[in-house]
């Protein structure tokens, strides 16, 4: 395919509409949404927004636009942070959102299948009534097949795992139209090459997900959480690191700067003290809480920790976790016609002090307003930079600025993506992460797997 933009002519159109039953729309709004996400990526509108409802149709979509060398850009929710969902080259947006049934509930085995466009809080919602939840919380309520692609994590994973650990079994369409199923709905498998952990994290340039087996968990009996304040974000950050080699079997443990707590205190009427904060959550029987929940408090004293408080109402709780997960948009509704630049750090623990200390100085010398945060338990941390989206060359300096940080993340023994994935923005990083020889084999797995380069084109790679 070449790098030109496509668009479709009438006929195009008119084949697209038979073949999902008229679910085919060019109306200047539907395009428009479905030719941004939550990054600060210039839209770029589809062509066509084609909706579909089953695998075979997804089947039958991409094997005609392979044939007629359409791009096809998979859509979800459109929370990504990397330009994902953005169609470059115009074409299909592929949208999966009517895709949202809840195929098969197994409590006795912890697992659940779903069609790819069902949201995740919309899946813990029904499972709660079994006494079962789907642990990955990237904050955005994201399609699952979404965060499938992007190779999602949050504030979770350092206790529950990533999308890559979560994902069982997967059914996935090619760019030809084969329908594939990778993977088994059990705990241990040797059997032949890990086909779902390629597809997870690939961003919709090897295949479409339309179905997915996922690993669940049992809710915990009690689930508590505190906050800690810290003098410097020093502190905080190391307090965290030594939290995690302490071995305490904490649920979540997220790091924000001033700046953070001060935006969310204002986005979600807190009354936060506004210093660098750790937010923890511990799950277990009441007795084992309290007890990690005091481990903790010893630890964190060592490293300056002070004013540690309890969140065990349960309301207090989930209050104080959607402040975090509504974090980003705090930054935005403080700084009015900004737009937020999110970087997506991690590295070994023992490196995390010095990587965090690297960005604030860093960042602490240009002109941009900026937050820190993230979660640190795992060494993946956050910054984000503010725009005037008014002015192109402060989105350019930032790229250039972040270009630069995670350069020296990466020398750290650390990469340029710990969730967000590559996307239009990290094209270049990943070859300074992977080396040129590991890149040129993906370009031949994509190869085999998408040899007209329809989908997604320009994400991870360059065409």
């Amino acid at each position: 395919m070449t790098a030109d933009r496509i668009d479709l002519d009438a006929h195009q159109l008119a084949d697209l509409r038979v073949i999902v039953d008229g679910r085919v729309s060019t109306n200047e709004s539907v395009l428009d949404q479905h030719g941004h996400d939550e990054s600060a990526f210039p839209p770029s509108r589809p062509s066509a927004v084609v909706m579909v409802n089953s695998t075979e149709e997804v089947s039958r979509v991409l094997a005609y636009c392979n044939t007629e060398q359409i791009p096809v850009v998979p859509f979800g929710a459109g929370t990504s942070l990397e330009g994902h969902v953005v169609p470059i080259f115009g074409g299909v947006s592929l949208d999966l959102t009517n895709m949202n049934r809840i195929l098969e509930i197994r409590p006795d085995d912890l697992l659940v299948r779903v069609q790819a466009g069902v949201t995740r809080m919309a899946l813990n919602e029904k499972l709660s009534t079994y006494g079962i939840f789907f642990s990955v919380d990237p904050g955005a309520d994201a399609t699952l097949g979404g965060m499938a692609a992007t190779g999602a994590a949050g504030t979770t994973t350092v206790r529950y795992g990533s999308m890559r650990e979560n994902v069982m079994a997967l059914t996935a369409v090619l760019a030809d139209g084969t329908v594939i199923r990778t993977g088994r709905e059990t705990r241990k498998l040797s059997a032949g090459y890990d086909l779902t952990r390629l597809l997870v994290g690939s961003e919709g340039t090897l295949a479409v997900i339309t179905e997915l087996s996922l690993r669940l968990f049992g809710i915990p009996e009690k689930m508590g959480a505190a906050v800690v304040r810290f003098p410097t974000l020093h502190d905080g950050v190391a307090a965290a690191s030594a939290v995690v080699r302490s071995g305490v079997p904490i649920a979540r443990c997220e790091f924000l700067d001033a700046l953070s707590i001060r935006n969310i205190n204002a986005h979600d009427h807190l009354s936060l003290s506004e210093s660098p904060t750790l937010f923890f959550e511990f799950h277990g029987s009441p007795e084992s809480v309290m007890e990690d929940g005091r481990v903790v408090q010893e630890i964190l004293s060592e490293f300056h920790g002070t004013e540690f408080e309890w969140a065990n109402d349960e309301g207090a709780r989930r209050k104080l976790w959607q402040a975090r997960h509504n974090s980003h948009f705090a930054a935005a509704a403080a700084h009015p016609g900004k737009k937020g630049v999110s970087t997506d750090m991690a590295v070994p623990p023992s490196k995390l002090a010095a990587a965090v200390a690297m960005v604030d100085a860093t960042l602490s010398k240009q002109p941009f307003p900026y937050t820190i945060l993230g979660h640190v338990a795992d060494g993946n941390f956050h910054s984000q930079l503010m725009a005037d989206i008014s002015k192109p060359e402060e989105l350019v300096a930032i790229r250039k600025l972040v270009h630069e940080m995670t350069l020296k993340i990466i020398e750290m023994g650390g990469t340029c993506t710990g969730e967000h994935g590559i996307g239009a923005g990290k094209i270049d990083l990943l070859v300074a992460e992977t080396g040129g020889e590991a890149v040129q084999v993906m370009r031949g797995i994509k190869a085999s797997m998408d040899p007209n380069g329809i989908l997604n084109p320009g994400k991870i790679f360059r065409n």
